[in-house]
C-alpha cells in the first residue's frame, strides 16, 4: 500500500473541492524542476542537450528548454522511463490514441491528472449550464473503451457529482441506437439533459427521427473538431436548444493532456462576431478562416507559440514540458483581445477574466473526421492496391466538409494519371478498407454509414489541387 499515493490524491480532492485552488505563480518553474529530478526520460534528454536543471530559474531560462513531440520523446523512450521515477505504478489508467499508423499511442494518467481536466467540464456544466442548481443527465456520446474520450469524460463529470451537483451520467458511447433508446426514459427525470460528443456524430443523433428533442432542454459538449457558426445555429434549431451562446461548448483537448480549455458564452460570442467580420478574423487570426476559440487556465496550463503552432506545458501521468502538439494557432490575453473588439465596436457581456488561445488543428498532417484523425499514410495505402495503382499519380486531397445539410463528409480529391481511367467508386471502397484495417480511430469512432469516402477524380496538373512544381499538401480546409 503506497500511503504517499493516498495524500497525493487526499490533497487533489481537497484542492478540487476548494472554491479558489492555490498554485504557486511559478508553477511551471517548479513543474519543469520536478519533472527534471523525478522523470528518467526527461533527465536523459536534458543531459544530450548539455542542459544543468540549476540553471533553469527564469522563464527565459525555461523558453530556451528543447520542444518537445511525439516521435521526438514519447515514441523515442520506453514508456516507464516517461514517467515520474521510470515507473507506471503511479498511474491508475490508460489512454490510448491512434497513431498514423493505426499503432495506438499510449497516455498513462492518474485520478489527480482527472480532476484537473474536471474543472474545464466544471466551467461548462456549472458556470455555463447551471449543473450545480438544475438536475442534470448527463450523456456521454464519445466512443468508450481504452479511446481517451468516453471514459475519461465520464470520469471528470462524475468527480462533479462527487462534488455535490445533482448530476447523474450514462454512458452508451458512440452508439447512437442505444443514445436514442435511453433518452426518452430518462429524460424526463432531469430539468436538462447534456449530449457529450463529436459534432458530427451529435448531429447524427439529433437528425434521427423520433426524438422528441423539445421536451428535453439539450445542452452540448463537444470536442475534437472545428465547426462553423452557421453549424452551430443549425443544430440549436434542430434540437430545440434556445441559447447558442451558453448552451454549446467546445473543448480543446488531447490525448496528451486531457482538455486545455473550453469555450466559455465569451469566447462564443467573440467568436461569431468574427464569423460576421471575416475582414477582422484574417487580420486577428491570420486567416479568414474561422478558428476554435477556447480560454484556458494559466494556473494549469501553459501555452506558447512557435512557429504560428501551439506549445504546451502541463503536469500528467506522462509530464510534459515545452511539448508541442502541432496544433496550428495562438494566444491572446484576456484584456488584449476584448481590447481588440472594443476598438471595432463590439463589447460582449463580461465573462471569465482567463486568456484565450484559438485553433485551427493539425492542417498540415491530419485532417479530424468525427474525432477520429485521418493520416494521409492511411489513404496512400489504399491508393496501392492493384488495380487502383496503375491508374493513379499517387497524389491525393483530404478534407472534412459539409454538404447542403451541414452533415460531414470525407473527401478525397485524388489526381489521376496521364491517359489512365480511374474507377471512382473502386477508389473508395479501398480506401475505406485502409482506413478501418490501419487506423483504430477511424474504426471506433466514425459511423458505418459514414465510413466510405467521397472520393472526387482530378486530372493530371489540376491547377486547384495538384499544380505543377509546388510542394504538395496532403490535407487542406474546406
Amino acid at each position: 500500500m503506497d500511503s504517499s499515493r493516498q495524500d497525493r490524491v487526499r490533497q487533489a480532492f481537497d484542492d478540487f473541492f476548494a472554491d479558489t485552488p492555490q498554485r504557486s505563480e511559478s508553477w511551471v518553474l517548479d513543474l519543469f524542476q520536478h519533472t527534471a529530478a523525478t522523470v528518467p526520460a526527461y533527465q536523459k534528454l536534458l543531459r544530450e542537450n548539455g542542459i544543468e536543471p540549476e540553471s533553469i530559474r527564469t522563464f527565459e531560462d525555461f523558453q530556451r528548454l528543447p520542444l518537445l513531440d511525439k516521435p521526438g520523446y514519447h515514441e523515442r523512450y520506453p514508456l516507464p522511463e516517461l514517467c515520474r521515477d521510470g515507473s507506471l505504478v503511479g498511474c491508475d489508467m490508460i489512454a490510448v490514441s491512434s497513431g498514423s499508423s493505426g499503432r495506438p499511442t499510449i497516455w498513462p494518467r492518474a485520478l489527480e491528472d482527472e480532476l484537473h481536466v474536471a474543472r474545464r467540464f466544471e466551467q461548462v456544466l456549472v458556470d455555463g449550464f447551471q449543473a450545480d442548481r438544475r438536475t442534470t443527465l448527463a450523456v456521454v456520446c464519445f466512443p468508450l473503451g481504452t479511446w481517451v474520450g468516453g471514459l475519461f469524460t465520464q470520469a471528470c463529470v462524475r468527480h462533479l457529482a462527487a462534488k455535490g451537483c445533482p448530476i447523474t451520467v450514462v454512458a452508451p458511447g458512440n452508439n447512437k441506437a442505444e443514445i436514442l433508446r435511453v433518452l426518452p426514459e430518462l429524460a424526463p427525470h432531469f430539468e436538462q439533459v447534456v449530449l457529450l460528443g463529436y459534432p458530427p456524430f451529435l448531429k447524427d443523433v439529433i437528425d434521427a427521427p423520433g426524438a422528441d428533442w423539445p421536451s428535453y432542454s439539450i445542452k452540448l459538449v463537444l470536442a475534437g473538431e472545428v465547426f462553423s457558426e452557421q453549424w452551430r445555429d443549425l443544430v440549436c434549431q434542430r434540437a430545440s436548444i434556445a441559447d447558442p451562446l451558453r448552451d454549446v461548448a467546445s473543448l480543446y483537448g488531447t490525448a496528451d493532456s486531457g482538455v486545455l480549455g473550453n469555450e466559455t458564452a465569451l469566447s462564443v460570442s467573440i467568436r461569431r462576431f468574427f464569423a460576421l467580420r471575416p475582414d477582422l478574423a484574417r487580420e486577428v487570426f491570420g486567416g479568414s478562416r474561422l478558428p476554435t476559440l477556447v480560454q484556458y487556465d494559466p494556473a494549469s496550463r501553459f501555452f506558447e507559440v512557435h512557429d504560428g503552432t501551439l506549445v504546451f506545458t502541463a503536469d500528467g501521468g506522462i509530464p510534459l514540458i515545452r511539448y508541442r502538439i502541432a496544433d496550428e494557432g495562438g494566444v491572446f490575453g484576456h484584456a488584449e483581445l476584448l481590447e481588440y473588439c472594443a476598438r471595432h465596436g463590439f463589447r460582449p457581456d463580461p465573462g471569465p477574466e482567463l486568456p484565450f488561445v484559438f485553433l485551427f488543428g493539425r492542417s498540415l498532417f491530419t485532417v479530424s473526421f468525427f474525432g477520429a484523425n485521418v493520416y494521409p499514410e492511411n489513404v496512400t495505402v489504399g491508393l496501392e492496391q492493384p488495380g487502383i495503382s496503375e491508374t493513379v499519380t499517387g497524389k491525393f486531397v483530404i478534407e472534412s466538409v459539409e454538404d447542403a445539410d451541414r452533415d460531414r463528409l470525407l473527401r478525397i480529391t485524388v489526381e489521376t494519371a496521364a491517359g489512365k481511367t480511374a474507377d471512382q467508386h473502386a477508389i473508395a471502397e479501398s480506401i475505406k478498407e485502409q482506413l478501418l484495417r490501419l487506423n483504430s480511430e477511424y474504426a471506433h469512432y466514425v459511423p458505418a454509414e459514414r465510413q466510405l469516402p467521397e472520393v472526387v477524380l482530378r486530372s493530371a496538373g489540376d491547377p486547384e489541387y495538384f499544380p505543377a512544381g509546388v510542394k504538395h499538401r496532403y490535407t487542406r480546409r474546406a
